[in-house]
């Protein structure tokens, strides 16, 4: 029987765990996995150890997780993929280590939103690029997510712009 101090000690590992992938201590995570920690291990919101990496770009953290079969592709509590949180943030590199891992650059985030139109959304172009690129042959769902995207991605001062002198206080 597991005792209640031992539950408690376990709950500290696993938050102790869940922040060293948000904060990249592949130090502190690699033998905490190596001893069992689950690696879909998630927080409250159902963000997995690699969806917290990857966030928060930290591609050794993201790299050593998926050595240890993270799925690529988990979905947190609003439905969302490591790879949209990536998209959002413009971590490009771990972009490119999900990509390689099999993180699909079309999966909809909810509403019929990818991970390319979070990056367009966010000012994001390189990466609307690269997923745009990652997204296979298929025209049909590359050609309207590719305009749509650069679209967003138009920088938004161009439509907001207005004169510094339009809010100076008038003598």
């Amino acid at each position: 029987m597991i005792t209640e101090d031992e539950h408690r000690r376990y709950a500290e590992l696993q938050q102790m765990a869940l922040d060293a992938a948000r904060q990249g201590d592949t130090e502190m995570l690699r033998p905490m996995l190596e001893a069992g920690m689950p690696v879909e291990l998630k927080d409250s919101k159902g963000n997995t150890l690699l969806m917290l990496a990857a966030y928060h770009g930290n591609t050794e953290a993201v790299e050593l997780l998926l050595e240890h079969q993270a799925e690529a592709d988990a979905r947190n509590d609003r439905g969302q993929t490591p790879l949209a949180g990536v998209a959002f943030k413009g971590h490009l590199s771990v972009a490119r280590i999900l990509l390689a891992a099999g993180a699909n650059p079309l999966a909809d985030q909810g509403g019929g939103k990818t991970p390319a139109v979070f990056a367009a959304m966010f000012g994001h172009p390189d990466m609307v690029t690269l997923l745009e690129k990652s997204s296979g042959p298929s025209a049909r769902l590359k050609i309207p997510l590719g305009w749509l995207a650069r679209l967003m991605a138009i920088p938004r001062a161009i439509f907001f712009y207005r004169s510094q002198r339009a809010f100076a206080a008038v003598p």
